[in-house]
């Protein structure tokens, strides 16, 4: 609430009455960023220790997020990732940078991206070849494919970046590193000779953020611009690394992959929050129809609207649950790495782990967020398709999130490799998080044994039913994507042709399920730590998002022969409709619960007093 009151009470941070344009926006985000950095939130901030800082910063990005999303991403590119990246990636020699940019001398970007190449990471082609006669490094962009792009803060403002580019040195190649960029003067923003920057133009949401591009032509920077804690230069001009303490260099490198992508499981949170309170709210008072006895009745009393709406009402709460226990393990593992807790097995197997389920969960939770998004503001009717709804605003600003920090499709096959890899791990490793969470596949054998003969409701409106069942699903598609492989494995010998031929209806599949279930089993334990009433409603939340999910998965329970009886289908589709129906009293107190004040909402259809049809009208007006 802190962070809310400083938006509130600074004029600054008012929604324009009147439409801006695009370099308006930009212009008043850059704005905004001055005032929030220096509002006092940051007061001490250097004073905190990484797990306290780092949740503490997280915090502030979702309440930012939640009012304004291109604050949040100004601020987390400009200042908060790239902070972090100095203290992960870098070592003393850059402290520096990191108090210049905390005290808004510098502003950063993030420079990975290619115009050819994204993901892919290992084709991206910009490269910093050292020149040891000066001491410098010399960046080139060998040609337009290798224009770094899509950099938010490059178009306009930033006045650093911290590029990745291959490091080349005595004629060879050692892969990507992290570089200090100066890009324009701090107190002209002119940008500096032998670069190509500029903006990128319109995009369909956040207009707020400056995307851009750069090409660099012979750019030289200082040596000791290279961010050096797991890679340096050394005096005679050589390459090395220092592998003393390698749980450091794994930890440093799990903070940078995945730091983003947990940010934005956070912000989708919020965002799939934010669509259901607004579409719920709108549903509970907007009537149409009447019923036999000519009562005209809200849409909420309808079957098919609550079908529709509370199931992401459902996956708000299980979502949230799974993101804030994950985060705080997140932090813990990184601490843990970076201070030599663990072996360096140990840490190897952590950083995967929590990698594939990073990768496996940003992909879910961004897909169902979006799709909860559209779905509420399709049944908020045309006038959800209204500026006042805010549903408009919220479905382009977030649906840049399904793409960053990762092609979804992409990340679940690296989830999907993990899994395959976990099938033949040390049985004693089980015992060590993340590798807890897919325990069950030691008693693959018998988990595929299980069928199911259930005949009444409470037979799957059960934990038991749908752990069981993700247990039996997860290693049946483990099974599956294993025997495929084996069969293209006759067909093919290219590794690649063949990991890529085991993904649609298998390895794919796989990665969701898995993300599905390991949220389930967060919520499940989180409705146990509750007392006995809010338990109760709770464990109905968990039911109709496990019921909603496996019934994605019908028919390969079917093809897997966890089943041969239509029951099973009968009764979760039955299982879905009357929780729906069961939570139809307490879905608005539901909502109202993860609201946020009405001025962080901003929404006509979704204000808490219900008065849309007078909000709407002076919206209008």
């Amino acid at each position: 609430m802190r962070v809310w009151s400083v938006f509130q009470s600074d004029p600054i941070f008012s929604p324009p009455k009147i439409p801006m344009n695009t370099e308006e926006e930009k212009r008043l985000t850059a704005k905004q960023l001055v005032n929030f950095l220096f509002s006092g939130l940051f007061d001490g901030i250097h004073d905190m220790c990484y797990r306290e800082k780092t949740l503490y910063l997280m915090a502030i990005n979702e309440a930012t997020e939640m009012f304004n999303p291109n604050l949040s991403i100004k601020f987390a590119l400009g200042i908060s990732l790239f902070s972090n990246a100095l203290l992960c990636l870098g070592t003393e020699r850059h402290l520096p940078y990191y108090y210049d940019v905390w005290g808004g001398k510098i502003l950063s970007c993030l420079a990975i991206t290619e115009l050819a190449h994204g993901s892919d990471t290992k084709r991206l082609k910009t490269t910093a070849t050292y020149d040891h006669s000066t001491q410098e490094f010399i960046i080139n962009t060998p040609g337009i494919e290798a224009a770094k792009c899509w950099v938010g803060n490059l178009g306009k403002q930033c006045t650093h970046a911290l590029l990745f580019a291959q490091l080349v040195c005595s004629g060879s190649c050692h892969g990507l590193h992290g570089f200090i960029v100066p890009i324009r003067d701090p107190k002209t923003l002119i940008p500096y000779e032998n670069l190509t920057v500029g903006d990128i133009g319109e995009k369909s949401g956040l207009h707020g953020i400056d995307n851009g591009y750069i090409m660099f032509h012979n750019y030289r920077i200082p040596k000791k611009n290279l961010l050096n804690k797991t890679g340096d230069v050394n005096d005679d001009g050589e390459y090395e690394t220092e592998f003393s303490d390698p749980q450091r260099i794994l930890g440093a490198a799990l903070e940078s992959l995945s730091a983003g992508r947990v940010a934005i499981m956070q912000e989708s949170c919020n965002s799939i929050s934010k669509a259901v309170v607004i579409s719920v709210r709108y549903a509970a008072q907007r009537c149409q129809f009447s019923d036999s006895n000519g009562i005209e009745l809200p849409i909420i009393e309808y079957q098919t609207h609550q079908w529709r709406l509370f199931p992401y009402v459902a996956a708000a709460y299980a979502i949230k649950s799974f993101v804030q226990k994950f985060s705080d393990q997140y932090i813990s593992c990184v601490v843990q790495s970076q201070d030599g807790q663990m072996d360096v097995d140990q840490t190897s197997l952590m950083v995967s782990g929590v990698h594939a389920i990073v990768c496996c969960s940003k992909s879910l939770i961004t897909w169902t967020c979006r799709d909860a998004i559209q779905e509420s503001r399709e049944a908020c009717g045309g006038h959800g398709f209204h500026k006042a709804a805010r549903l408009g605003d919220l479905r382009n600003n977030f649906d840049p999130r399904v793409t960053f920090e990762g092609d979804n499709t992409v990340l679940l096959q690296q989830t999907m490799n993990w899994l395959l890899r976990c099938t033949s791990v040390n049985e004693d490793y089980y015992s060590f998080f993340p590798l807890t969470c897919i325990k069950y596949l030691q008693n693959s054998k018998q988990i595929l044994g299980r069928r199911f003969n259930g005949n009444r409701l409470e037979h799957v409106i059960c934990h038991s039913f749908i752990s069981q069942t993700y247990e039996w699903l997860v290693c049946w598609l483990v099974k599956a994507t294993c025997e495929r492989i084996d069969v293209l494995k006759t067909q093919e010998d290219d590794k690649f042709k063949i990991r890529n031929f085991s993904q649609v209806f298998r390895g794919r599949t796989l990665a969701l399920a898995f993300a599905e279930s390991n949220i389930l089993m967060y919520f499940w334990d989180h409705c146990n730590t509750c007392d006995d009433e809010l338990a109760f409603v709770l464990k109905k939340l968990y039911y109709l998002y496990g019921l909603w999910s496996l019934y994605k998965h019908i028919a390969l329970l079917y093809q897997g022969g966890f089943s041969s009886s239509s029951s099973l289908s009968e009764l979760i589709s039955e299982g879905i409709l009357v929780l729906c129906s069961e939570l139809k009293p307490e879905v608005v107190s539901l909502v109202d619960a993860i609201a946020p004040p009405d001025f962080i909402l901003d929404s006509a259809l979704g204000a808490s007093d219900g008065k849309v049809r007078y909000k709407w009208h002076v919206h209008v007006q």
